[in-house]
């Protein structure tokens, strides 16, 4: 248990209609005293009293905080693993800056770090390391497919894949060593056969977890979908219509758009950073070079691109844009307008989708398309287990170490590369060698959480 007792804001910033002061730690109890009464009330029961300062005589009203439902919650059975008070608490600035205030003057506590309630949580074992950045996912998510893939994390998901492997190498480490004690013979200098199978089966898992293109991660950070084409094809007005908003410059003159443009939208409960580039064509202007190679690089980094053509130049197609039609594509011919009606709109046996962005004539079938490609490719990786970098570091080291033993000459090597192994299975949900990074991790939650 820690030496100090903290107290925090755990709700939004007020105004508010309600705000809930939260306190971890031994002095939990004697805070609740010195704001209410002198007796705890019912444990686990809200409660309600007027609260005072500290230092407020015994029964003056006349300087009463506020008339706040207030919970006492005794350890180890609470979210931090210690003592816990919650004041609920009207949400008015100067409510909670009084009451804060109220508390700082208690000895023995102080205001909270940003992830410190959740670091007690983790170092108390409530939570392991990847169940707590799930808890932190969770709080950031800002779509319906990160907060289901926060969730798993937080109930465990990832956590508990690591310890049952780690409980299969534990079990073939017992087995081995078992035979190299108990053997009256010459000692086993290679795994016999039950072990070796047991290890392969871990190591394939490993493997199948890592094989998932990094979808995990992307999904937590956001898709990213380029709009590429050649100049003057729509590409900005296209964006400013999905946006909802003129994010981009919008011209008659080719090349307005010299860089990247970035807005977040939400697309069918995903998280999509939508990109407008700067026209595709050869060019004698060095800033227009540097703006078409930024292009091609934001295409090459999409997961998806959305390919703008020009209907007042169709049939004619310039090949920069079209070298980046592919299954990773929606072609589109922008200006129907200026289309014929039986206009074949086809290019090197794809079907493209006619729009304009003008009227808005096909522009919601352009978005349904979209969301379903979206879905179709990344719905997926909501079972993806690994979510940052972190966690694919630790996974990739457990399969080196897993391949080393397989291919151990001796028993000193491959016992030795089997605890490494399960080491770095470790350090997943923050059994070892995390002290180095929890620093960061935590920094990255609401004081208050």
């Amino acid at each position: 248990m820690m030496s100090t007792t903290i107290f925090a804001l755990s709700s939004g910033h007020p105004p508010s209609g309600i705000a809930v002061i939260r306190v971890s730690g031994d002095q939990a109890g004697a805070a609740l005293r010195a704001l209410t009464v002198p007796d705890l009330p019912k444990a686990r029961f809200v409660s309600r009293q007027q609260l005072h300062r500290p230092d407020a005589a015994s029964g003056d009203t006349s300087d009463a905080l506020d008339d706040a439902l207030v919970i006492w919650m005794p350890g180890p059975a609470t979210f931090t693993g210690e003592d816990c008070a919650e004041f609920h608490v009207h949400g008015g600035r100067a409510v909670v800056a009084a009451v804060l205030a109220a508390l700082g003057t208690v000895p023995g506590l102080r205001l909270a770090q940003p992830g410190e309630f959740s670091r007690r949580a983790y170092e108390n074992g409530k939570l392991d390391l990847s169940e707590a950045e799930g808890l932190a996912d969770l709080i950031a998510a800002e779509t319906e497919a990160q907060r289901r893939q926060a969730m798993r994390q937080l109930d465990g998901s990832l956590g508990q894949q690591c310890l049952s492997w780690q409980g299969q190498l534990k079990s073939a480490l017992a087995h081995m060593e078992a035979t190299i004690d108990f053997s009256d013979e010459e000692l086993p200098d290679s795994l016999d056969g039950g072990a070796r199978d047991q290890i392969a089966g871990v190591l394939d898992q490993v493997r199948q977890s890592l094989d998932d293109a990094n979808r995990g991660e992307r999904l937590r950070h956001g898709l990213r979908v380029a709009i590429v084409g050649p100049p003057n094809a729509g590409k900005s007005s296209l964006l400013n219509r999905l946006a909802g908003r003129e994010a981009a410059i919008v011209s008659e003159h080719a090349g307005t758009t010299r860089d990247v443009i970035e807005v977040h939208l939400e697309m069918g409960g995903y998280s999509v950073a939508l990109s407008d580039t700067a026209g595709l064509r050869d060019s004698d202007d060095s800033i227009e070079q540097e703006g078409v190679r930024r292009a091609e690089s934001q295409a090459e980094e999409a997961d998806f691109r959305i390919v703008v053509l020009d209907g007042g130049d169709w049939p004619h197609v310039d090949p920069l844009a079209t070298k980046w039609l592919d299954q990773d594509a929606i072609g589109v011919v922008n200006k129907t307008d200026l289309l014929d009606r039986d206009a074949d709109l086809q290019l090197n046996g794809l079907v493209l989708t006619g729009i304009s962005v003008q009227s808005g004539e096909g522009v919601e079938g352009l978005i349904d398309q979209l969301e379903d490609k979206i879905a179709a490719r990344w719905g997926q990786a909501e079972g993806a287990i690994i979510t940052r970098a972190r966690h694919r570091e630790a996974l990739t080291e457990c399969a080196e170490h897993l391949q080393r033993t397989l291919g151990a000459a001796g028993s000193e090597l491959w016992a030795e590369d089997l605890r490494l192994s399960m080491r770095a299975l470790g350090r997943v949900v923050g059994q070892v060698g995390v002290e180095d990074v929890l620093d960061v991790i935590f920094s990255e939650f609401c004081i208050g959480k």
